[in-house]
């Protein structure tokens, strides 16, 4: 479903702005789990590993050279949505990092609780971001623009970005585990129910706004007309 607004860029971008907050929760929660994290993810954590610095600031690195290429391939400037993504989930996730009570449980039925609520927590939050429709961020901007340049389909372009990232993240010693690979499987799925509710939820909270300022300028033409 298609917003019927594209003006409203100031409530749109709250969603945008809650749903990068919600995803790079749901990120933060997977890494700590300790189970395996998504593709991406073990490349961030594995050159934070060998590298120093923070696992926020290798997300938004990464996210600097991946923006580039996919310029260089579409010969397109990025949407300022991709870049907004990079820098907001490179901080979020240092900022979720630093909070005392972020820790890896001690027992396996803890891990498994985090991890699951790590997922669903990363598919809504990817789903109310999208919903926003203010652009795709880093990975998925590299992704569309190697499709228009191979012709492949978008589920082997996909595939072979994230096997190529998580090769090299398992290299650099990131955190490759049976989690990772029951991200691959059910991470679609979620998003694929996920998408569609938050898109209406998005809908119905715009056109909410869009009643109310309907009828607060109703009014104030009211009242001019009274006053005249």
């Amino acid at each position: 479903m298609l917003l019927k607004n594209k003006g409203q860029i100031g409530p749109r971008f709250l969603v945008y702005l809650v749903g990068l907050l919600v995803m790079s929760l749901g990120i933060v929660l997977l890494i700590t789990a300790d189970l395996g994290a998504t593709p991406w993810d073990v490349l961030h954590v594995g050159l934070y590993y060998q590298l120093g610095l923070t696992i926020g600031s290798w997300s938004i690195i990464a996210g600097v050279f991946i923006l580039a290429a996919a310029a260089l391939i579409s010969k397109e400037l990025p949407q300022v949505g991709a870049f907004l993504n990079m820098v907001l989930i490179g901080l979020f996730i240092d900022a979720y990092l630093l909070l005392t009570f972020m820790q890896t449980p001690n027992g396996m039925a803890g891990k498994v609780a985090m991890f699951s609520f790590g997922i669903v927590v990363y598919c809504y939050g990817m789903g109310l971001y999208i919903s926003a429709q203010l652009g795709a961020g880093p990975r998925d901007s590299l992704m569309i623009a190697l499709t228009a340049k191979t012709g492949w389909k978008v589920r082997n372009v996909r595939a072979l970005m994230e096997v190529a990232v998580l090769t090299a993240g398992w290299q650099l010693g990131g955190p490759v585990f049976w989690g990772t690979i029951l991200l691959s499987l059910a991470v679609g799925p979620i998003v694929g129910a996920a998408l569609p509710q938050c898109q209406a939820l998005t809908d119905r909270f715009l056109a909410k706004l869009r009643y109310k300022d309907s009828f607060e300028n109703q009014m104030l033409r009211e009242k001019d007309r009274g006053v005249s």
